[in-house]
């Protein structure tokens, strides 16, 4: 996985945050436990949340694994 890249873009007006991994949108995420769950099924298997926030695969925009409502 560590040469796909996974973008998570701005809270939306009415929450959650878009979702993609190289060209294809995985869906809103609403937590950092929806993200983690996409991210699982996308074959990141055995990560947790921490994994996930801490991961220097994911490029945040508009604000980091803390941010889900704009």
């Amino acid at each position: 996985m560590s040469e796909r890249r996974v973008v998570v873009y701005p809270p939306s007006e009415t929450g959650g945050r878009r979702v993609r991994l190289d060209d294809r949108i995985l869906g809103t995420a609403y937590s950092l436990h929806d993200l983690t769950v996409f991210l699982q099924n996308a074959g990141l298997t055995g990560w947790d949340e921490l994994d996930v926030a801490d991961s220097g695969l994911i490029e945040w925009h508009g604000g980091g694994p803390e941010v889900w409502a704009p």
